[in-house]
């Protein structure tokens, strides 16, 4: 059985990815992707989010982003909770072993992505040969004060500071009532999210976050150490908690390095030691 050259993992048979949970981000290139990335974003987020980063991985990872339901073309199925989507995500990801794949999960989508994979464990299929953890503070710390947002006020109010969506779509009534609808069900998601604790994943890790990040503290971030028996590395990109909006190519640089266990020789960011 041939093997990947990105990542040394074993070629299976083909399976195409679920369009309704998963949505492609780039065309089909020249050549076929090696590995597969699975991006899951954040609060009021959806999968086209993570298109940046995806044109600069292009063509040797396909990139692929989640489109939860309760919004866009999915807006009137009902939202589901942090398990709920966990438990989804897992079946659709399960059979996919025409590629290797990792997972990319940011602010809430990296509970996301962390509660999938530990799902998946326990599932049959090859799993994902990595995780990327950016822009939210491990379970293991604790609850997060910003996921208690309930009024239409503070989300509106958290955004506009966070700079998640442009202010001229927050200036708009109708074009705000569109994005309250999913802040609405994922912040309701992330306030009744509590990790239920459990064994750590076997699977290595790149936390990633902002050095201005005003939700997460460096040392919070890569408390997703103890979440992995494997080795985890910390990236700390300079921006807010929305960095990776203007460092794709920076950001796809540490992807790579995670998927291949090489540094990615980027000053734009500033690695710790793995663990």
């Amino acid at each position: 059985m041939s093997a990947h050259p990105l990542t040394g993992a074993p070629a299976g048979a083909a399976k195409a990815p679920d369009a309704t949970w998963l949505r492609r981000l780039t065309p089909p290139g020249p050549t076929a992707p090696e590995v597969r990335l699975i991006c899951f974003p954040h609060a009021g987020g959806a999968a086209g989010a993570f298109t940046p980063l995806a044109r600069a991985l292009a063509p040797r990872v396909d990139a692929l982003g989640v489109q939860y339901p309760g919004r866009q073309d999915r807006r009137r199925e009902p939202a589901l909770d942090i398990p709920g989507l966990a438990d989804r995500l897992a079946e659709v990801l399960a059979p996919l072993t025409d590629l290797p794949y990792a997972l990319f999960g940011h602010s809430m989508g990296a509970l996301v992505a962390f509660e999938t994979a530990d799902r998946l464990r326990r599932l049959t299929g090859p799993g994902p040969v990595h995780l990327f953890l950016s822009g939210r503070s491990a379970p293991v710390v604790g609850p997060v004060p910003s996921d208690r947002l309930d009024s239409d006020a503070d989300l509106l109010a958290r955004i506009r500071e966070l700079g998640g969506t442009s202010g001229l779509v927050l200036d708009d009534p109708e074009l705000t009532e569109l994005v309250l609808g999913p802040l609405r069900a994922d912040y309701r998601a992330l306030r009744g999210y509590t990790w239920p604790g459990g064994p750590p994943l076997d699977r290595p890790c790149t936390v990633l976050t902002g050095d201005a990040d005003p939700l997460v503290r460096v040392t919070d971030a890569a408390a997703w150490a103890r979440h992995t028996t494997a080795p985890t590395e910390v990236r700390v990109f300079p921006g807010g908690h929305f960095y990776l909006a203007d460092r794709a190519a920076d950001v796809a640089r540490a992807v790579t390095a995670g998927l291949t266990g090489t540094s990615p020789s980027n000053p734009a960011d500033r690695t710790r030691p793995r663990t």
